[in-house]
């Protein structure tokens, strides 16, 4: 949803203008969280300085060249802690005030840069107003420094005998607050100390020091420099050392560089593991993978990527000669998923339209129901759950917020939880009893491109490797093998079709609606591939099954509607020539994917002719022109590919 990113430096002598760098440097990684308006907080004498824009990052860094004489930016510290915010609004609409950080009000007592939605801000934000307190922006991050301020006052020394400590304050703040967040806390009260905490929101913690690779800790005084993110993408730059915040941590960075870990339920630090910090990880997210390189986009890159994505999706767990699949993350459960009463998949957007597309395959080789649910609709309906179901939950970033809730419904319920995500240390990713990362590499484009083929592959690994032990479904399984094998070739020549795809996007561009038509497995194709032409152009587009043309869809036909049609040779392949019949008749001018060539589909305004594979892989091939006819829409539309208005990459609340 947000984006937040922190550096902290101890005993390393910065500059304020590097700072500021760094700070911008660290949002531009983070941007496809959230583009409506940006900040940063610096350190500046006994006070801090806070620059703030509404737009994007381009712009706040504009802003900040404008206001280099009122900072001073060649003064150099030894220790500095700076924040910083790329926001996807929530509440109150993009603009400077609504900006993080966020103040206290008059004299900046406390600054909060904030991910995430305090639910009870309505309740606080009356309180604090009867108090007679100010409101300036309509944000709920602006309770959240009200409640810090107000705290902190209400600590008199007749209270204490000395003041509390900002770890404590913080905690004591987190039991008030309702709701999901992830927060990075400044006080002029606490000179020199930051505090970040999570409960729900992603938050992880770039490590680099002079001696870390011998003492792999960060609980001393030596020389340090931490980098806070909500992703490890702002991170990867600077330090591959990292640790994952989990929910109710508190990290404490005191003024002399030592930072602890503490839990805001018990108010304890963290003991386990003797130093009072969670583990470190080092991660395997490499640079260049979060470069455009030669691409226009970072989406255009990622619909190239996906040959090599599919292939690292399936290294070390497809063994083509011997007709094996090892899922390490299945090795206890799944003598359990094939006895299971049904498995439930739930998700959001792309990952739902993934789960989709599998689940005709998975009843075939599973032979066990399989139910595709929305997780939002999932949340408000509390459906029964017994505890014989496996409840499979998807989601690229592991962070998607009504997924998540749902994978802690099913947990209150003792069903097996499943969890595909493309994120380690992500929540779906620590909470589920078992899984499959989707090892898709990182997507930055907010569009999903590659991470959707990946789970396809991801699920028909997972029947391949329930239906192992069946012999009846030998020679299907023999057919799915060969074609995974093959996949990372066939979409090579699939992608071969980008030109004719640009082509088609200028006749298309300025459409009012376009449909896309199909069904059996491409039926899933047709909803994503109407999604991506929603998400990047603005047009509108709706995925139709092509069996229920005649049952409404078939009256908005007529010679002015574009009209998709994919038309895969498979079992189905004369019901949908069927319904391509009833376009035509209606004066419709439909665009036809296909596999093979037939005459009777000549009639049709345009053929595009795709490799073919097996049935239940085609998806994997037909997505792919989908992709790049939306993403070559938008650029002739001149839009924003990589940051579509209104939407963000992690949706973290819901």
């Amino acid at each position: 949803m947000c984006g937040i990113f922190a550096y902290i430096n101890y005993k390393k002598q910065k500059k304020v203008s590097e700072v500021m760098a760094l700070l911008i440097g660290g949002l531009k990684r983070l941007e496809y969280r959230g583009y409506d308006s940006a900040g940063v907080c610096v350190d500046q004498g006994r006070g801090v300085s806070i620059i703030k824009r509404g737009g994007n990052v381009s712009k706040l860094e504009a802003v900040v060249k404008e206001n280099e004489a009122n900072i001073d930016m060649d003064a150099i510290l030894n220790n500095h802690s700076g924040i910083a915010h790329t926001r996807w609004a929530t509440h109150g609409q993009p603009c400077d005030t609504n900006a993080h950080p966020i103040s206290s009000g008059e004299g900046d007592e406390f600054v909060v840069v904030h991910n995430g939605i305090v639910t009870n801000f309505n309740t606080l934000k009356t309180f604090f107003e009867k108090r007679g307190e100010v409101f300036v922006s309509e944000t709920d991050t602006e309770v959240i420094c009200k409640l810090l301020k107000y705290l902190h006052d209400a600590q008199t020394p007749r209270d204490r005998k000395e003041p509390i400590q900002f770890h404590y304050l913080v905690m004591e703040a987190m039991s008030e607050l309702e709701g999901a967040f992830a927060l990075v806390v400044k006080s002029i009260h606490y000179p020199g100390e930051v505090v970040c905490c999570k409960r729900g929101s992603p938050m992880i913690v770039g490590i680099k020091g002079n001696n870390f690779e011998e003492t792999k800790s960060i609980n001393d005084s030596e020389p340090k420099e931490l980098f806070v993110a909500s992703d490890a993408s702002a991170i990867v730059e600077h330090t591959r050392s990292v640790m994952y915040l989990e929910d109710e941590d508190v990290l404490y960075c005191d003024k002399e560089g030592v930072c602890r870990t503490f839990n805001a339920k018990s108010d304890k630090r963290l003991e386990a593991l003797g130093d009072g910090v969670r583990l470190l990880h080092q991660m395997n997210l490499e640079l260049h993978q979060i470069m455009k390189g030669d691409y226009d986009h970072f989406m255009q890159k990622e619909i190239f990527e996906q040959p090599e994505s599919i292939k690292n999706t399936m290294k070390g767990r497809v063994d083509f000669e011997k007709r094996t699949v090892s899922l390490g993350g299945f090795v206890n459960t799944a003598k359990d998923i094939k006895r299971a009463r049904r498995m439930l998949f739930i998700a959001c957007g792309t990952s739902y339209y993934s789960a989709q597309s599998c689940r005709s395959i998975l009843e075939e080789l599973v032979e066990v129901p399989v139910v595709v649910e929305l997780a939002s609709d999932f949340l408000d309906r509390n459906p029964p759950i017994f505890r014989d179901d496996v409840c499979c939950f998807v989601s690229q970033s592991g962070e998607t917020a009504d997924t998540y809730q749902a994978l802690e419904y099913c947990r209150s319920k003792n069903a097996l939880t499943v969890g595909f995500t493309n994120v380690v240390g992500s929540h779906i990713a620590r909470k589920t009893d078992c899984g499959c990362f989707i090892n898709a590499g990182c997507e930055i484009g907010v569009a999903s491109t590659k991470a959707y083929t990946s789970q396809v592959a991801c699920f028909l690994m997972l029947g391949l490797k329930l239906s192992e032990d069946s012999r009846s479904k030998l020679e299907r399984r023999n057919q799915i093998f060969d074609g995974l094998l093959a996949m990372p070739d066939v979409m090579r020549e699939t992608l071969k079709l980008d030109d004719r795809m640009k082509e088609l996007a200028h006749s298309l561009k300025n459409e009012k609606s376009i449909l896309v038509i199909g069904r059996g497995y491409n039926y899933a194709v047709c909803l994503e591939g109407a999604l991506k032409i929603k998400e990047l152009t603005y047009i509108h587009s709706e995925g139709i099954l092509a069996g229920e043309l005649k049952h409404g869809p078939l009256a908005l036909i007529d010679e002015d509607m574009a009209v998709i049609m994919i038309a895969s040779k498979d079992d189905l392949y004369a019901k949908v020539k069927s319904g391509l019949q009833q376009i035509l008749a209606r004066k419709g001018r439909p665009i036809v994917f296909l596999t093979e060539e037939d005459d009777e589909m000549k009639a049709a305004s345009e053929i595009i002719m795709l490799p073919k594979t097996v049935d239940c892989l085609q998806p994997l091939v037909n997505v792919i022109p989908l992709q790049m006819l939306s993403y070559h829409i938008a650029v002739a539309r001149g839009l924003n590919v990589d940051c579509p208005r209104n939407l963000a990459k992690s949706v973290t609340t819901g």
